[in-house]
């Protein structure tokens, strides 16, 4: 058996490309792509010849078993969509699969949305938790992170333009308003890069275009934005007028932005006289 090598490419830039990645891509026999269009364009730029085949997620399994005997003349390069293959795309599978059939599988490191954001985004960097795309629906999408809402560390996530809103939203009102910040189109023309609160962040991406990686600040780090005595007061209020907590504390979660878990901790502290 052959190598197989997982080959990072850039996630925008064709220059984030290193001479070692350009090297195995002239030197594999074949180059497993999960999009052969964006691929070749990287291809010609830098003027490599080698056969492509696809391997996307609905490629599985039949083209698993092909690039399994492919390795068995050749080394083969697996490259992803951008960044580097395996993390969050069916590149997994393969290495699985290449593993069990004693392949030896070799990492040519590069480009990565993830620690190009982490970097940059002005949160703590020590400890970080990468979550990849949150789930599509909303009760599934909540349900994970409430999960994450003790987390400390900071917490990373790739979401689509169509959702990004629904997301924001129900992580402003799952893990309170922290400070984020919002990488879009990473390394790309319209390359922007937001920090502020989660709330400011929802106003700002109005109309959202381009690929989005988040990058959100741990839990007891975040500023108790909203959090004043004007919203405890609110509060005891609301209770005062008998005012249930099942109705009440999803009321202040979207007038403030904090999470329900704080507001109703609040809630069962006031005592009414």
């Amino acid at each position: 058996m052959h190598c197989l090598y997982l080959v990072s490419t850039p996630i925008g830039n064709l220059e984030d490309i290193t001479l070692r990645a350009l090297r195995v891509l002239k030197e594999s026999s074949l180059i497993a792509a999960e999009d052969t269009r964006k691929t070749g364009q990287l291809l010609a730029k830098y003027g490599i010849q080698v056969p492509l085949c696809s391997f996307y997620e609905h490629s599985l399994p039949g083209q698993t078993e092909y690039i399994l005997s492919r390795l068995e003349t050749g080394d083969v390069a697996v490259v992803s969509e951008a960044g580097m293959p395996g993390i969050s795309d069916p590149g997994y599978e393969l290495v699985v699969r290449a593993l069990e059939n004693g392949v030896k599988v070799i990492p040519v490191p590069g480009p990565s949305a993830v620690t190009s954001a982490v970097a940059v985004s002005g949160l703590p960097t020590g400890r970080f938790l990468y979550m990849g795309f949150l789930p599509r629906r909303k009760a599934e999408r909540q349900r994970v992170l409430t999960g994450i809402s003790a987390q400390e560390a900071t917490v990373v996530i790739f979401e689509a333009p169509h959702r990004l809103k629904a997301s924001l939203n129900d992580i402003m009102l799952t893990l309170g308003n922290r400070r984020i910040s919002v990488c879009r189109e990473m390394t790309k023309l319209y390359e922007e890069i937001f920090r502020g609160s989660i709330k400011q962040a929802i106003e700002h991406f109005a109309d959202p275009r381009g690929e989005f990686t988040l990058v959100i600040e741990g839990a007891g780090k975040a500023e108790p934005a909203g959090f004043s005595e004007a919203t405890v007061h609110r509060l005891a209020q609301m209770k005062k007028a008998g005012m249930k907590a099942r109705d009440a504390v999803p009321a202040i979660a979207v007038e403030t932005g904090l999470s329900r878990r704080e507001i109703y901790q609040a809630w069962l502290n006031i005592n009414i006289k």
